[in-house]
């Protein structure tokens, strides 16, 4: 007993001495752990990024000194995230569920211009989710139910991507929708009869979508909006919509005739008599079954005939046809079928003539008013530029519009048709950075362009101030946040159009509603004189030469721009100074103290490498884009550490 009592004791030491390394060692443990612990929206972030971005795209590194809300595209409210924006990084990947539905507090969601695939997951979390831009991918699938459950959504965009199925009742639910695009993809069935008074924008072309369009207030404002749907009929559309019949095979029979009247209802579908005209329509169809053209012509001729037996009094229906009169009918039925096909073709060019002398509403726009009001409207001049005028026109239902009117002798080398294809795909983009057009107008030598007005006047304005005040240069973070949004707007019009603003300056930047900076008069350089002088904006290679604006010449004016912004002076003021000496000129324009001279020399340092000499040297308005938010970064991370310090 005794020997046994010394091991006993010491067992009982060693358990104690362990047990308390282990209680010591949890402790200390812990608040490593949560030292160390990604906050949940960035986990969700990184959790998006791992199925998303498969070729490492995205810089989402987390650190002690660059959180989640310095990210590129992240913007932050009390550390939660409220906005994600990843436009045209190239994301190839696939949108997982479980990663950013995470995002609970998310007001703006765009994904556009990336290659993402596979469905949309669920976004039923995303409660305060305002703005969903999807669109320029590549998603498959159905129209994502959860989207139905965001009652907060007013902006909607899943355009070209690769969707199908049929559209959602659900979609009239949404009551405070402002803009919804669904065009470019491959949706069938009806239209939803949306009626929603707050929307402004929509657009359901180029998809597979069949059957009358509902009638409504709201749909009954976009006529331009449907089109590419062959399928689609109805008052609204201008096509009158028809039974459903058989291409090919028998004709449906009706019940046997009976001495009712001239139509019998049955199932809802009104269907006419047996006639001589139903055996026509047997043998025409069968007989042109190989040539797509002659069977529309055949199918419009038939339709004709059937509304013109609609207006006669039918008292006896004709049952049979012997094999000759049924040939007869055959060869009649050609005749008038090449007949009426030539007419309609003669109508058709009529019309695209007629359409010249029409105010166009670009997709998606509603018809919030005519031509005649629009010329009745009272107008107020605004500005003359390098080919037009621009005035203020506020029209009888005190709807305000901006109206730029093209000066004919610097326009006229364009034809009309040449104008018409090239204002659609202008009036096609749609980005918050560019201040969208509406419409467009022209009849003989006169041509019209009518944009959203924009109340808070122009960046000129803002730099140089009026003549009666001496204007100071921007704080360099005004510089910054406009150079950033005058990049966001240049950078999508060369990604998503492949066109290029090939004008601009100050003054063809406008400041919206928040003070964004959105641009104006873009795209317009090929329709005007080449040889129009843009006193400083313009690139070396394009001066005194055929050479048209490129995406080059468009990273120059920026550059020009840049140095207005920075320095409050004109470009016919800016001096040719190496850039080493250009910093040195930018800070004696300014008054800044000697904190911010590091942050000067990168916005400096920006602006010469945008306004090298050969083309070839400058970067693309991408990679632009991208150092803009690098300083971004930089600053964010500075003025972090210095807080830091301050408590410290």
């Amino acid at each position: 007993m005794m020997s046994s009592s010394p091991v006993s004791f010491t067992s009982i030491i060693l358990i104690s001495l362990l047990t308390i390394l282990v209680a010591s060692t949890v402790v200390v443990s812990i608040p490593i752990v949560k030292k160390f612990e990604l906050p949940s929206d960035a986990q969700a972030l990184l959790a998006f990024k791992s199925k998303a971005d498969l070729e490492e795209k995205l810089p989402f590194l987390f650190s002690k000194r660059v959180g989640h809300c310095q990210w590129p595209g992240v913007k932050c409210a009390q550390g939660r995230v409220v906005r994600l924006v990843l436009e045209g990084f190239g994301l190839s990947g696939s949108f997982a569920p479980n990663t950013l539905n995470r995002l609970d507090q998310l007001r703006v969601l765009s994904l556009q211009n990336n290659s993402l695939s596979g469905s949309i997951p669920d976004l039923s979390d995303l409660a305060n989710l305002k703005t969903l831009f999807l669109d320029h991918n590549s998603f498959s699938g159905f129209f994502p139910p959860s989207i139905l459950s965001l009652h907060r959504l007013r902006t909607l965009d899943l355009s070209s991507n690769n969707l199908t199925g049929a559209l959602p009742l659900g979609l009239t639910t949404l009551d405070r929708l402002y803009y919804l695009r669904l065009d470019n993809n491959r949706f069938y069935g009806s239209v939803p009869p949306l009626n929603q008074s707050s929307l402004q924008i929509f657009n359901v072309s180029s998809n597979n979508l069949t059957g009358a369009v509902p009638v409504t207030i709201t749909l009954s404002r976009f006529h331009n909006s449907f089109s590419a749907n062959p399928e689609l009929c109805g008052q609204i559309v201008h096509q009158e919509c028809r039974p459903h019949l058989p291409f090919f095979g028998p004709p449906v029979l009706g019940p046997p005739p009976t001495a009712v009247g001239q139509n019998e209802q049955v199932q809802g579908l009104v269907l006419p008599p047996t006639s001589r005209g139903e055996h026509k329509r047997t043998t025409v169809i069968v007989g042109f079954s190989i040539a797509i053209l002659v069977l529309v012509g055949s199918l419009i001729c038939f339709l004709a005939a059937v509304k013109k037996r609609s207006k006669q009094k039918v008292s006896t229906p004709t049952i049979a046809l012997d094999a000759a009169a049924t040939a007869d009918a055959a060869a009649v039925m050609r005749v008038e079928e090449q007949n009426e096909l030539e007419a309609k073709v003669k109508k058709m060019r009529e019309m695209q003539v007629a359409k010249s002398g029409c105010l166009m509403f670009c997709a998606g726009e509603p018809h919030a008013y005519t031509l005649e009001q629009l010329m009745r409207a009272s107008a107020e001049m605004l500005g003359r530029g390098t080919i037009g005028t621009t005035y203020k026109a506020v029209l009888d239902n005190q709807l305000i519009v901006s109206v730029k009117r093209l000066d004919a002798a610097k326009t006229a080398i364009t034809s009309s048709e040449t104008f018409e294809q090239h204002m659609e795909s202008v009036g096609g983009l749609r980005h918050p950075n560019l201040v969208p057009l509406k419409a467009y107008f022209q009849a003989k030598e006169e041509r019209l362009l009518i944009y959203e007005y924009q109340p808070n006047g122009s960046l000129f304005s803002l730099i140089h101030g009026s003549r009666s005040t001496r204007a100071k240069p921007l704080h360099w973070t005004s510089c910054l946040k406009i150079a950033e949004d005058v990049a966001q707007g240049l950078a999508y019009i060369h990604q998503a159009s492949r066109l290029v603003h090939g004008n601009l300056k100050s003054s063809n930047v406008l400041l919206g509603p928040e003070f964004e900076a959105c641009l104006t008069d873009y795209c317009l350089a090929v329709l005007g004189d080449d040889d129009v002088d843009l006193t400083g904006y313009r690139a070396p290679e394009t001066r005194k030469s055929t050479r048209g604006a490129t995406p080059k010449s468009d990273v120059y004016a920026f550059g020009v721009l840049l140095l207005e912004l920075l320095t409050g002076k004109p470009p016919s003021q800016h001096p040719l100074l190496m850039p080493t000496e250009l910093h040195i000129w930018v800070s004696s324009t300014r008054e800044e103290d000697g904190g911010e001279e590091n942050r000067l020399a990168m916005l400096t340092e920006l602006a010469a490498t945008c306004g090298q000499t050969s083309p070839e040297q400058r970067p693309t308005m991408w990679q632009v884009l991208k150092m803009i938010q690098e300083i971004k970064e930089t600053v964010t991370m500075e003025d972090n550490n210095q807080l830091q310090l301050g408590f410290s």
